[in-house]
């Protein structure tokens, strides 16, 4: 978790985190733990949450495609030209792209968004499932 070291962005703030058992959803959990989130792990809908919790709790969630992760790459192996390829935006989302909208539904500048997923498929989504 290089470039963290002090930095406490997210202290006070309470992250609802899906799917974190293994994965990007447990390096999302890591990584906002690291920068002071509160982190709590479940299986619910953010639909379901953001009712049961608001106004107090903000819940979204974010949905990514294919990431550049060690649990993608045997996807991945010697065909990753090909795959991005099948993407608009021509490339494989990182863990990077994954980080940011989760620090941007974390953000003020989300206070009213609630009980929405991001999806983050690189316009996958637009032409149909890959």
């Amino acid at each position: 978790m290089s470039g963290t070291a002090g930095c406490r962005r997210f202290e006070e703030r309470v992250a609802v985190v899906t799917g974190a058992s293994r994965g990007i959803g447990l390096g999302i959990a890591e990584r906002l733990v690291a920068e002071g989130a509160r982190v709590c792990l479940t299986a619910r809908k953010p639909e379901e949450l953001a009712l049961e919790l608001a106004p107090q709790v903000r819940v979204n969630a974010v949905a990514p495609a294919i990431v550049r992760t060690r649990f993608a790459a045997a996807l991945l192996a010697g065909g990753e030209e090909q795959v991005a390829a099948g993407y608009p935006l021509g490339r494989i989302g990182t863990p990077e792209d994954v980080a940011a909208a989760t620090a941007f539904l974390l953000s003020e500048d989300a206070s009213w968004i609630t009980g929405r997923t991001l999806v983050l498929d690189g316009g996958s989504g637009l032409n149909g499932p890959l």
